[in-house]
């Protein structure tokens, strides 16, 4: 059963501004800020990230990463996630560049995942004509447009990063979470802030991969002042594994409202670089867009913040962009991430005004700028654009969490 009360659920999810904030009465962050998992500020500002790891090899082994290096490059690559084995002690890469990895880009899983699936095959859901037609006449997405949101960083850690433990707030939910010390690269930085203080009070999600144990950690609401580690919601991920249909546990929270692992449903420009996504993207809608205490798989979680009606989209649910939808009408960098979004659909992740969450450019070798990549690149695409596939058996969240 859910350790503390159930008031704190209340939370759980918030609005985002459309320009950085320095309050309201359901923050979360601004355009540059992130999507709202619960907040009581709205937020924004410019983030930074670097991390110790050198510049690193390319190649190796995709499970087992390289074998050395010289001190000065790093280890020799390895999976995207985990990257290298060694190299010199005081600069041995974690594999590849900080902020990517080595490897095949944006490969953070080794194993398939619900995230993973690919779902242009599959048949349009019966309900799908209902729940879009349902959001569009709410409002569509929550800024009225789909726009993307460029703040959240992804630091990777190696073997030489410390691990520090963190108090938990009243963010923190059990048996949810996991009470566990963090890596903490250094120079790394925190969502919508240029280091690890959450000066703004926004979500400060702190997301990071530790390569030697192949372990992605992410923590909402991070706050590191000084030798002072305060986190709320969290969630340890095992990169090697397959995860079934309820995740970490049915009725289950993560660093995100909705269950699911941050880190493997954002997109960063070194991938859209590549020409192709191999994954879902996550998306978020107001709160009073999501369906009232509903969820589906592969989310195992909703919030008591959760108002729409019973066509509303619930959380969980998978949107596909419609096969005939004109991709060629967008740019280049658009267009690869439309096409993930025809393969893998999109996952509704959390509550919040900004739909699409990509990762920083601040540590990645191509920038979003560079490719032509703006907020505003899929403002095109419309609710009566999207599907709904493989909906499943909806749940009543009842407020209870029990762990796999």
């Amino acid at each position: 059963m859910r350790t503390g009360t159930l008031l704190l659920r209340l939370g759980t999810s918030s609005l985002i501004c459309i320009e950085g904030c320095a309050g309201g009465a359901l923050g979360g962050s601004g355009v540059v800020g992130g999507a709202g998992h619960a907040a009581t500020t709205a937020s924004g500002g410019a983030s930074t990230s670097s991390t110790t790891t050198g510049p690193g090899g390319a190649g190796g082994a995709a499970s087992t990463g390289g074998a050395g290096g010289a001190a000065s490059t790093g280890g020799a690559g390895g999976a995207a996630s985990t990257g290298g084995a060694g190299g010199a002690a005081s600069t041995g890469g974690a594999g590849g560049a900080a902020s990517t990895g080595g490897g095949a880009v944006g490969a953070l899983f080794e194993a398939p995942n619900p995230w993973t699936k690919k779902v242009d095959a599959l048949a349009k859901d019966a309900t799908s004509d209902a729940v879009m037609g349902w959001l569009e006449q709410a409002g569509g997405w929550g800024t009225g447009q789909m726009r993307i949101d460029f703040s959240l960083e992804l630091l990777f850690a190696d073997a030489n990063t410390p691990f520090k433990s963190f108090t938990p707030t009243g963010d923190y939910y059990a048996p949810d979470g996991d009470a566990v010390p963090f890596p903490v690269p250094a120079g790394g930085a925190l969502e919508g802030e240029p280091g690890y203080e959450c000066t703004m009070n926004g979500d400060c999600h702190l997301l990071v991969v530790h390569g030697p144990t192949k372990k992605l950690y992410e923590m909402w609401r991070a706050n590191l002042v000084g030798n002072a580690f305060e986190g709320g919601a969290t969630a340890v991920w095992d990169l090697t594994k397959a995860y079934g249909p309820t995740l970490r546990g049915e009725g289950c929270t993560s660093a995100d409202a909705g269950g699911f692992p941050v880190a493997a449903l954002i997109f960063s420009a070194d991938e859209v670089a590549s020409g192709h996504l191999d994954h879902a993207i996550r998306f978020i809608l107001p709160n009073s867009r999501i369906r009232k205490l509903t969820y589906v798989h592969p989310g195992t979680h909703s919030t008591f913040a959760t108002s729409g009606g019973a066509n509303a989209p619930p959380y969980g649910v998978r949107l596909r962009l419609r096969a005939g939808y004109p991709v060629q009408i967008l740019a280049p960098g658009a267009r690869v991430i439309a096409k993930a979004m025809q393969t893998y659909g999109m996952l509704l992740a959390d509550g919040g005004n900004i739909a699409l969450t990509a990762q920083s450019d601040r540590a990645t070798k191509n920038k979003w700028a560079a490719l032509g990549v703006d907020s505003y690149s899929l403002a095109a695409i419309e609710p009566k654009d999207m599907e709904v596939v493989d909906l499943g058996q909806p749940i009543v969240w009842d407020g209870n969490c029990v762990r796999n």
